[in-house]
């Protein structure tokens, strides 16, 4: 399935404010390595068919997979001496398929991410079945530019089982000169049947001094202007994630993140005040934002809270529990569309619950 690009085109899933999208992201930060090792596999022709690039939200997963596609795409034939003398996945943005692949107008190349609902105005919670079948369609027919097919999952933390199911079974059996690029948030949950069937590249999170080198290149690219105090700030409190650090240059979002902050911090006692403004904030769709921050700096503290207390298994069992709770009911909220407000308040309660029992496991 061609991927089209139009002027009225809906608000993109796979992309952040008005930062450029990964596809036109072509600056990679951090991930040198990650990306030699993509090469030297290419141009050994030993190339897996699948890959999955792990690790943190924001950090450039996506920006490596659009490169991994644009260099094949461009060199099909890996022992053709561009190919063997490339350096890294550079590819020249007046580069014929540089520019079809902006332009989503690459013929070989497919696209699966969170579709926009024109009925609720928002994007879907899930990749469905039918986007994957969709998107799969381009093993079906001949290569239309001649050399790889190619899908992109950006990503595999929003399959449903029906969409994972149905792209293990391409994945299993693939054609000649196929091509899976999967960008994983939480690579533990993807099906085992997929893994075991990838090459996984687990990618880490950036440093402070590389996060605000992309996030500025993010902003020039965009061209806007951002304080470098700012920046800096943001960039330190962002945990190697440029996603991150851009969102933290809101003032309303720092502020929201400042609130969370003290929220946790006076478990097990929960300040219901605090609670119920976080509440109020995640509400809507203009809260989507919030709320997925609200998620991450959940299961921040619940992460530290295991590695303080892996030593006592009595200690981290209630943080475990929670933790198991906690995403079971927030993929619910997602699926079902339930009410964030009253899974905001359930957060603190279950938080706090943990806490306690932990505290008087000591």
């Amino acid at each position: 399935m061609a991927i089209k690009n139009r002027p009225d085109a809906p608000p993109e899933s796979d992309r952040f404010g008005s930062a450029p999208h990964p596809r036109d992201t072509r600056v990679l930060f951090g991930h040198e390595a990650a990306e030699a090792e993509f090469l030297d596999a290419y141009r050994a022709g030993r190339l897996p068919h699948a890959w999955i690039l792990g690790g943190p939200q924001g950090i450039g997963k996506a920006t490596l997979a659009w490169r991994m596609a644009r260099f094949v795409a461009a060199h099909p034939d890996f022992s053709a001496l561009p190919a063997q003398q490339a350096k890294n996945l550079d590819l020249d943005p007046a580069h014929p398929v540089a520019r079809k692949i902006s332009a989503l107008s690459f013929g070989d190349l497919a696209l699966l991410r969170r579709e926009w609902n024109e009925k609720t105005k928002k994007h879907f919670t899930r990749i469905g079945v039918d986007e994957v079948r969709r998107a799969i369609h381009i093993f079906e027919q001949a290569a239309g530019e001649g050399g790889w097919r190619m899908v992109i999952v950006d990503s595999a933390d929003d399959f449903n089982p029906n969409s994972a199911n149905a792209l293990l079974k391409m994945i299993e059996e693939p054609p000649p000169r196929s091509l899976f690029l999967i960008v994983a948030h939480q690579p533990g949950r993807i099906l085992p049947t997929i893994t075991s069937r990838c090459r996984r590249l687990i990618l880490h999170s950036l440093t402070p001094m590389q996060t605000e080198a992309a996030a500025r290149a993010a902003i020039d690219a965009a061209g806007e202007k951002a304080d470098p105090g700012a920046l800096s700030r943001a960039c330190a409190r962002a945990n190697g994630s440029t996603r991150e650090a851009l969102r933290l240059l809101s003032e309303s979002d720092a502020a929201f993140d400042g609130m969370v902050d003290r929220g946790l911090a006076q478990l097990p006692r929960v300040d219901w005040k605090i609670a119920h403004k976080l509440a109020d904030a995640t509400f809507g769709r203009d809260g989507e934002t919030q709320f997925d921050a609200f998620l991450n700096a959940v299961f921040d503290w619940l992460g530290k809270a295991l590695r303080r207390n892996l030593q006592s298994p009595a200690q981290a069992h209630p943080y475990a529990v929670a933790w198991e709770t906690l995403e079971r009911d927030a993929r619910d909220l997602q699926v079902f569309n339930l009410d964030k407000r009253a899974f905001v308040l359930l957060v603190f309660s279950t938080l706090a619950e943990a806490e306690g029992a932990a505290r008087a496991a000591c």
